[in-house]
């Protein structure tokens, strides 16, 4: 089998809600988070706010720490086995508040080029590098490279910060929210954008977005967040058909529709999800599930295998369970 080029193992987040000793209370953001992602794939992350997606995405990228748990690049572990700035030549991420990731103080061109610099390429060599990425994303170096971001839309900033986030040459770019901001006409020209540069350079993404619509056009793999942990996990075209978990068959009854006779009467889904302080027992997500039964109180179900490569963490799969 071909190693995967970026897995996550049993990774973990806390982060401290204060207190002391045995008092010390912390905030489950990630717990045991586990997937591999195979080379030139994208792969989808779902889930709604609060459930781990972004601080899968920094732990990804190890912007953050993992309390415990590793991230393996092309099968070398990062940190121990491969140098941190290796890694970072190899995965960029594209963050979801274009203005905020720019420097105000900075040129489109000098923020384009900065990282190539730092990484070893003459001051020329980077700035030309930055303009020819100009021009693949769509905007004149001419007439946008000495502008700075103020004076830029947010689509058109975010066409700087895919460009910024190419200039390492990466096989991995993970994207938090990357189109979410933007009107959807906007928003339709960055995601063409990022297919034909998947299609041209073989880039591997991980996309993160609140819009199922938008992640089943772009995903070949989805992965369903709840509450810090992984629900589900698929390929995107049976995890839309035939979704395993209730939790995912609630967020896909969610969506909007344009058939007049698909109306939502009820909310799919009641009230908010548990404090992550203080998650529930057993499954995380029995205290919101129409379909939950004696073991989903007391026992954490396992990620069972419900067709190839879709595995989902219920135990309504139980007995269904089949080999992937």
């Amino acid at each position: 089998m071909n190693t995967p080029i970026l897995s996550a193992h049993n990774l973990v987040k806390h982060f401290s809600a204060g207190g002391f000793g045995a008092k010390r209370k912390v905030v489950r953001a990630v717990d045991d988070v586990s997937f591999e992602l195979a080379r030139g794939e994208t792969l989808g992350v779902v889930g709604e706010s609060g459930c781990g997606k972004s601080t899968t995405a920094r732990l990804l990228v190890q912007l953050l720490t993992p309390n415990s748990g590793s991230v393996r690049f092309d099968g070398k572990v990062v940190g121990p086995e491969l140098p941190l700035k290796a890694f970072r030549r190899q995965v960029q991420m594209v963050f979801q508040d274009s203005f905020a990731s720019l420097n105000p103080r900075m040129t489109m061109i000098d923020s384009i080029a900065f990282g190539p610099t730092v990484h070893g390429a003459s001051a020329a060599e980077a700035r030309r590098k930055a303009q020819d990425l100009l021009d693949r994303v769509g905007l004149d170096p001419a007439r946008f490279g000495g502008r700075y971001a103020h004076e830029l839309s947010g689509g058109q900033r975010q066409r700087v910060n895919i460009a910024r986030a190419l200039a390492f040459d990466p096989q991995v770019i993970v994207l938090d929210e990357a189109v979410s901001a933007l009107d959807k006409s906007v928003e339709a020209q960055v995601l063409n954008l990022l297919m034909d540069l998947r299609r041209e350079r073989g880039l591997t993404y991980v996309f993160i977005s609140h819009d199922l619509n938008v992640v089943r056009h772009i995903s070949d793999r989805v992965m369903v967040m709840y509450l810090g942990e992984v629900a589900e996990i698929g390929p995107a075209s049976s995890l839309y058909t035939a979704p395993r978990h209730p939790y995912t068959k609630a967020l896909l009854a969610a969506m909007p529709s344009l058939d007049p006779d698909r109306r939502t009467h009820e909310a799919p889904l009641a009230g908010d999800p548990p404090n992550p302080i203080d998650p529930p027992s057993g499954c995380r997500f029995h205290t919101r599930c129409a379909q939950a039964f004696g073991p989903c109180a007391t026992q954490v179900p396992s990620q069972f295998a419900v067709a190839k490569g879709h595995l989902a963490a219920c135990h309504l799969n139980r007995s269904e369970e089949t080999v992937a």
